[in-house]
């Protein structure tokens, strides 16, 4: 046998071999480049705001954005985090180029809805004692 021969009877299974190994390598060391950016809001603080934060990202430029609140632009930190304390609390979208994280964690503050809906009722209420109180004063006067 040619050296020839050998030579490519040992390499042309090794070539083939790594072409199918190439695409699983690279998908991997994407998947480990790129990490995946998280975004949460908790602690809710006394005067209704609360702490938001997040990671994961690339560092610099970012836009925070919310359907119901302020945002606007902030950079993130070298280590892909970052923090900000008492911002209103609502549905925040983190962006990057065209990359956008949702951030988790929102609840809906039921303190200010439940204290409306309180007034609300004790207005009703007083509105139906007048009401009760001017027909029974009609009802004297009537009967007088």
């Amino acid at each position: 046998m040619s050296h020839r021969r050998i030579r490519r009877s040992l390499l042309v299974p090794a070539m083939a071999g790594s072409l199918l190994v190439a695409p699983a390598v690279f998908a991997w060391g994407q998947a480990a480049a790129a990490p995946t950016a998280t975004c949460s809001i908790s602690g809710v603080f006394p005067n209704g705001k609360v702490h938001l934060s997040g990671g994961g990202f690339t560092p610099g430029s970012a836009f925070l954005s919310s359907p119901t609140a302020a945002g606007g632009s902030f950079t993130i930190g070298g280590d892909g985090g970052f923090q900000m304390m008492n911002v209103e609390n609502a549905k925040y979208t983190v962006s990057q180029g065209n990359d956008r994280t949702e951030c988790s964690g929102f609840k809906e503050s039921t303190e200010k809805q439940d204290d409306s809906t309180q007034n609300d009722q004790n207005q009703s209420d007083q509105n139906q004692n007048q009401q009760n109180q001017n027909q029974q004063d009609q009802n004297q006067q009537n009967q007088e």
